[in-house]
């Protein structure tokens, strides 16, 4: 197609879906099993707790990330 239209589009993102899905049939793997998605929202709920707990808990993540849970802490001045 020559321009980009709503339909090529959905053309483009069904071929490029069912080329994810038969090399994971090939390799017998499911491409579509999100673990990376769960894995993000477990560790985004503990996040969360530190973040809105009133005291600071101890923190047990990766030095950037305890940083960054602290600077959210830090109150903000105006």
């Amino acid at each position: 197609a020559d321009r980009l239209t709503p339909e090529t589009l959905g053309k483009l993102v069904a071929l490029y879906e069912h080329a994810v899905f038969t090399q994971g049939a090939i390799w017998n793997i499911n491409c579509f099993d999100q673990f990376g998605v769960e894995l993000g929202k477990s560790l985004a709920q503990c996040v969360v707790a530190e973040l809105e707990n009133a005291t600071e808990p101890p923190l047990k993540h990766d030095s950037s990330t305890n940083q960054l849970i602290r600077r959210c802490r830090r109150p903000r001045s105006n």
